[in-house]
């Protein structure tokens, strides 16, 4: 018997990280695959800390963490609860791109959705972007939702 697909989902509680969320459960649907939720908290251990920030740093991870559950996974979750497509969740400290790849690659994923915010080709040019660093250096197919 071979394993199922796996649908990996990167969201960030905006309407384009839902949107990705609710394409990849429908293509889920419709193929058999699981889907997997992800939100990535931004964290550097490598940031200058004053003496008050250490001392609530465990403190403001947990809350952190609780939201991120709460308020980004749940929901989703939630909505999809009828389905017959078997949800996962989970959130990680890191920086996106790196926490995506590494998962991606971890999990065996065969493809991970994320949520295009409509920047302009300029702003993304200049700035760049999680959906586009990823784009352009995953190793796995990538649906971009706009």
């Amino acid at each position: 018997m071979s394993k199922k697909q796996l649908y990996l989902v990167a969201v960030d509680g905006s309407e384009w990280g839902n949107r990705a969320a609710d394409h990849a459960i429908r293509q889920a649907s419709l193929t058999g695959a699981d889907v997997k939720l992800l939100t990535v908290i931004p964290w550097s251990g490598y940031q200058p800390l004053t003496v008050e920030e250490i001392v609530n740093r465990p403190l403001e991870k947990e809350q952190e963490e609780k939201r991120a559950q709460e308020q980004i996974l749940d929901p989703i979750k939630q909505r999809h609860a009828g389905t017959d497509v078997h949800v996962e969740s989970a959130y990680f400290w890191g920086h996106p791109v790196d926490v995506i790849r590494r998962l991606s690659k971890e999990e065996g994923a065969a493809q991970v959705f994320i949520g295009r915010r409509g920047r302009s080709r300029v702003a993304d040019l200049i700035l760049g972007s999680v959906a586009n660093s990823l784009a352009h250096s995953l190793g796995v197919p990538i649906v971009l939702v706009p």
